[in-house]
């Protein structure tokens, strides 16, 4: 895997910066590198309706527009947002033209685009994580099922796009599921599958920005992937988020680092894998303890949109410095001992079939602890602002406590408005008084 061979002895000026994604966790990117002093310039690409970051037309997997753009513009540091194309080996094609990339080459990549080589990468490093079987065919899955008797958790191997996962109530619903990933429902990304034993628990996201060797944490995050109140419906990318996750406390989080996120670490450079960029672990916090439910090689959504106002001005150099594999010259990373509490506005129709084009009306007046992040947003020619992806905004809010940051959140979403907007009244009844 192709990496920069020298390790500098002190960071180099970090003035321009470059995020490539169209999303809402890229929008916060940009905002978060915006707020670091001595960073004059942030570009994102392909960006979307929302306004962080000077936007540009370079699609997310071209590797040579990229590269191009990069070296035009004397580009310093590069942010990869999503998993597509870091699996792509965007970063890759970034670090041979010599540019510093905060985000996993294709090889690491595979923590995220394979859920069988990650589960293989968990046995060697001795990570908890649920029993599994890697299959290829619908009939050596459904032979699994038969001999085990008891419901699986089905998911596709591949990419999709957070949307890849049955955990079914019945052998019955698994047996389904089996049937409709082999006939090509998430395309390529089920043409293999991962069928594990189900865990019970609370779930938690953490996040370790990795420099190859060493690792900053994030505070933990938890999300909501039901469509619906009361955590009904289909799953989605993600229909809200706070931080920090009471789940876990600073001695929990420890143990995360010290029984999943360095035995992983430690695992990929084995493999000769030099992993820059962030870890994210999906957890189930079980009877047994902390079990990785999956890895991904990105930035979580909306997680990141959640956690990203709660982080330092150090920031940009903390990612730089996982970039150049060189953490130990980072600044320490601050953190604000406050709540975090993000909200997702979606579009009618979400997941399945959003309906798009609908002019979208905001009223929210800047507040510094307010924040609009725009995902499936576009603008026509004429500048209006309109629906143009299944997620469409994101209302972040900052407060003491939960209570308040979530009525920032929730009155912030009454100041937008489009036709069929669709979001969750409960999200964080964990953490919410009354919840």
């Amino acid at each position: 895997m192709a990496m920069s061979s020298t390790r500098p002895t002190t960071l180099p000026a970090l003035q321009r910066a470059l995020v490539v994604g169209g999303g809402g966790r890229e929008q916060a990117l940009a905002w978060a590198l915006g707020r670091c002093p001595g960073l004059d310039t942030v570009w994102i690409t392909p960006g979307n309706g929302g306004t962080e970051g000077s936007a540009m037309a370079v699609g997310e997997t071209d590797s040579a527009g990229l590269i191009a753009l990069c070296q035009q513009n004397g580009v310093d540091l590069v942010v990869v947002g999503p998993e597509a194309p870091l699996a792509a080996g965007v970063a890759d094609a970034l670090r041979d033209a010599g540019f510093a990339v905060f985000g996993p080459g294709a090889e690491g990549a595979q923590l995220e685009a394979s859920k069988a080589w990650a589960k293989q990468l968990m046995q060697e490093a001795e990570v908890p994580t649920a029993g599994h079987w890697a299959v290829s065919s619908e009939a050596e899955a459904l032979a699994v099922l038969q001999e085990v008797q008891r419901p699986l958790v089905v998911k596709a191997d591949g990419l999709a796009a957070g949307k890849g996962v049955t955990v079914a109530d019945s052998v019955e619903e698994s047996e389904t599921a089996i049937r409709e990933a082999f006939e090509g429902r998430f395309g390529a990304a089920g043409s293999q599958l991962v069928l594990e034993e189900r865990m019970e628990g609370p779930e938690v996201s953490v996040f370790a920005l990795c420099d190859g060797e060493r690792m900053v944490l994030l505070p933990p995050a938890q999300d909501h992937k039901r469509l619906k109140d009361g955590d009904r419906g289909p799953n989605t990318g993600g229909m809200g988020a706070y931080a920090p996750a009471p789940l876990l406390d600073a001695e929990g989080l420890e143990e995360v680092r010290r029984i999943v996120l360095e035995p992983t670490l430690k695992a990929l450079r084995q493999r000769g894998i030099d992993y820059r960029g962030v870890i994210y672990a999906g957890l189930m916090i079980t009877a047994d303890g902390p079990q990785v439910i999956e890895f991904n090689c990105r930035f979580g959504d909306p997680e990141c949109q959640t956690l990203m106002p709660l982080l330092g001005p150090e920031l940009g150099a903390v990612l730089q410095a996982c970039a150049l594999g060189r953490l130990d010259l980072a600044p320490q990373l601050s953190i604000a001992e406050r709540c975090s509490a993000c909200v997702v506005a979606a579009a009618e129709g979400y997941p399945e079939a959003p309906r798009k084009g609908d002019a979208i009306r905001i009223d929210l007046a800047p507040s510094p602890n307010h924040q609009l992040f725009h995902a499936g947003t576009r603008r026509d020619s004429s500048g209006e602002l309109l629906t143009a992806g299944g997620r469409v905004l994101a209302v972040v809010a900052q407060g003491d406590d939960f209570d308040a940051a979530f009525a920032g959140a929730y009155n912030g979403l009454n100041q937008l408005d489009y036709a069929g907007i669709t979001y969750r009244r409960d999200i964080g009844h964990q953490v919410r008084s009354g919840g």
